[in-house]
């Protein structure tokens, strides 16, 4: 598997087969809300797909908020690794990722992943809600732990800090990619960090976009496309409010073949963090 997104059919199909160990894949469910912290594993706990674990955004896939760094810091490598070695995880298990929101938070945990040096991870088309409405069997059993053994290597070269994108902001081979939604890039509206605005030189690649109103993946003719006008660049920066749905543009430059995407792990809420509070941003 080189393709980041794989298909309902395609998981059931593993799920099924006799001859692929319960190992060998493992599904983890990802569903999750800013606003309402405890929905996801409310949501998880009413029915997931079968032998699915679930992960927390704030628990499981970042570490815990400081003064800088932004509201979703990256966690930490070896808690995660422990976490995923209690669920049967070693280097040749397929991860499959799922949300019920666009990708928003399964393609936190794909990009985790590769970043930890695992690429045998994938997220799930249409997420939840398709695997639903395609008729594929959904459980309120949670799956006992089991015996694995992840061992992380970090991929550090993959994430930048606010240093590193103030150092590179007039390099013209260098692009940084705002993924939130136009009305927050061009700072109309603000709902969750105390500054609006963007960081001075981004442009502006709405991480919704990257699916269609179900949540389906857009065509690669259509990410390929979407990309064009950044196929010369050396780097492309990505950020967002805080480094989570900025994984959905980083998914959709891999499904696109274009391997120059970083991650600014704190995003605009790290960046924000260092203007005064009365400030605009640009």
């Amino acid at each position: 598997m080189n393709q980041p997104v794989v298909s309902s059919q395609w998981l059931a199909e593993q799920l099924d087969n006799p001859e692929i160990a319960v190992h060998e894949v493992l599904v983890a469910d990802c569903r999750f809300a800013l606003m309402q912290p405890e929905l996801g594993r409310q949501q998880y706990e009413a029915g997931h797909i079968p032998n699915a674990y679930y992960f927390d955004l704030n628990q499981d896939l970042s570490s815990p908020v400081k003064e800088h760094g932004g509201r979703h810091p990256l966690p930490d490598p070896e808690q995660l690794a422990a976490k995923l070695s209690k669920m049967g995880m070693t280097s040749s298990t397929f991860v499959v990722a799922y949300d019920d929101s666009r990708f928003a938070f399964a393609a936190r945990l794909w990009w985790l992943l590769r970043y930890l040096g695992h690429d045998r991870v994938a997220v799930l088309d249409g997420g939840f809600s398709n695997w639903q409405k395609l008729g594929y069997p959904v459980t309120t059993v949670q799956p006992d732990p089991k015996l694995g053994n992840f061992t992380p290597h970090v991929r550090d070269h993959w994430v930048v800090d606010i240093n590193a994108v103030k150092a590179k902001q007039d390099d013209s081979n260098v692009v940084l990619i705002d993924s939130r939604e136009p009305e927050r890039y061009r700072g109309e509206t603000e709902p969750i960090d105390p500054i609006a605005g963007h960081i001075p030189g981004a442009i502006n690649y709405p991480w919704q976009s990257v699916t269609d109103e179900n949540g389906l993946i857009r065509s690669s003719e259509e990410l390929s496309d979407r990309w064009h006008a950044l196929n010369s660049k050396t780097e492309l920066l990505v950020y967002c409010g805080s480094g989570v749905t900025a994984c959905v543009n980083l998914l959709a430059l891999t499904a696109a073949g274009i391997n120059t995407g970083k991650l600014y792990a704190g995003s605009w809420s790290d960046w924000c963090s260092y203007l005064p509070k009365n400030s605009q941003g640009s």
